[in-house]
């Protein structure tokens, strides 16, 4: 249902509001899936030194599964972020300098973890 002057200016729905909130539910499936995972891992690595992280990290399924991890949490907070902004910020150059700010720390932050656990796994 459009309004007349909605028909008028061809304006109406940009068809692309879905995408977000799917590939939101998206991750936070898959952080669901490997939170068990994730903490029987910080549980195994309570209380050991860098050579002990480093051991238990250098499994290949381990570390697959804290990158995975470590990829779907940064990009749902990136997502999260996003919403609360575009709802909440009713400037529109804050509102732009907001959402590049959040893309800017999420890539950094999963960047950063992604480098540690790379760094941690192969024992260098």
């Amino acid at each position: 249902m459009r309004t007349p002057l909605g028909r008028v200016r061809n304006l109406g729905a940009a068809h692309s509001g879905t995408g977000d909130f799917w590939r939101q539910r998206l991750t936070a499936v898959a952080m669901t899936l490997l939170i068990v995972p994730v903490v029987v891992v910080v549980i195994m690595l309570l209380g050991r030194n860098q050579a002990g992280a480093a051991q238990i990290l250098g499994s290949l399924p381990i570390a697959l599964i804290m990158l995975l991890f470590v990829i779907a949490s940064c990009w749902h907070m990136k997502i999260g972020m996003q919403v609360v902004i575009e709802d909440y910020v009713h400037s529109e150059p804050l509102k732009l300098i907001s959402i590049m700010a959040n893309n800017f720390f999420a890539v950094t932050v999963a960047l950063a973890s992604i480098y540690a656990l790379i760094k941690l796994s192969s024992g260098v």
